[in-house]
């Protein structure tokens, strides 16, 4: 009888059906669990890799050591159409987070709270924040049932956001009236927040921030964008009565309904005015009775004794 040895081959681990992990620190990866074998390139904090084998102390992985791109939403490092391959080479255990990591999900978010702390610091370290970020996405791919895991997905959606949201102010299209004609954040992230976590206070912190998408540019002296963007603040308050962000939106809109009501009194359209201001007065009170104890209530009051008063809001308190 012949032997076919070959049938008999142990077939080498496949990357797309591995165990994943990440580390929490820059780690060198050689080819070899030989700290003597040579350096191949750096792991950064974040990045997904796949286990593919076990030695001691070492371990051998196909990780992603690609630059980040923070135009284009993060995909998993392994995919079934994934174009290039991950390095394949051994990295050593310290600071390597699985998913079967001893209170691993407290670690690595801890971690990313560090990161996100020091990239606000002045003359943060290039890349800090998006290494928080990658950190907090790694939350939710390691460990998805964990009760921190909603978190870290707003955590990782709004860094990127932030970062898009700063690059697309420093265009000139930063200035066009209408939101079309600008640059925007992209809203995938946040939109899959809304749908996974409908009704929390996740959920309507990506609400928030996708106003900005809506807002204009420069009002360029219309006051159909301050009382347009005063109805999405409104609309988000009506959604979200219990959200964080409530009372913020309310502020948010008696204040552009008060400047709408400057601008129409400087277009000679005291009707008009007088209607915005009064809208203006009413948001702000309800600001006031719905959410007493938040400084918006206090910021609220000051605003209806502005309007009141016929102290000009608009210009001289540009926010």
């Amino acid at each position: 009888m012949l032997m076919l040895p070959v049938a008999f081959a142990q077939k080498a681990p496949d990357p797309r059906t591995s165990p994943k992990a990440t580390v929490i620190r820059p780690t060198a990866l050689y080819l070899q669990g030989d700290t003597g074998s040579d350096k191949l390139s750096t792991v950064q904090p974040g990045r997904e890799m796949a286990i593919l084998e076990r030695s001691g102390h070492w371990i051998k992985v196909y990780a992603n050591t690609d630059q980040e791109t923070v135009q284009q939403a993060d995909q998993p490092v392994f995919t079934e159409h994934e174009p290039e391959h991950p390095i394949s080479g051994w990295v050593q255990d310290p600071g390597v987070i699985a998913a079967d990591t001893p209170n691993g999900a407290a670690v690595l978010f801890g971690v990313a709270i560090t990161a996100e702390q020091a990239a606000s610091e002045p003359h943060a370290a290039a890349g800090s924040a998006l290494d928080a970020r990658r950190l907090y996405r790694m939350v939710a791919v390691l460990f998805p049932d964990d009760a921190r895991t909603p978190e870290a997905m707003w955590r990782t959606a709004d860094i990127r956001w932030q970062l898009q949201k700063e690059d697309a102010s420093t265009l000139p299209s930063a200035h066009e009236k209408e939101s079309y004609l600008r640059q925007q954040p992209d809203e995938t992230e946040m939109k899959r927040l809304e749908r996974q976590f409908p009704g929390t206070k996740w959920a309507s912190f990506a609400a928030y921030a996708l106003i900005d998408n809506k807002l204009c540019g420069d009002w360029q002296g219309a006051e159909k964008c301050p009382e347009k963007e005063a109805s999405y603040y409104a609309e988000f308050a009506d959604k979200y009565p219990d959200s964080p962000k409530a009372a913020q939106a309310l502020y948010e809109a008696a204040w552009r309904l008060a400047c709408a009501g400057d601008m129409w009194s400087a277009d000679n359209d005291d009707k008009r005015a007088a209607e915005d201001r009064r809208r203006s007065v009413e948001t702000a009170a309800h600001l006031g009775t719905r959410y007493t104890t938040t400084d918006y209530a206090a910021r609220g009051a000051g605003l209806i004794y502005k309007v009141q008063q016929s102290i000009p809001v608009y210009g001289s308190d540009r926010q």
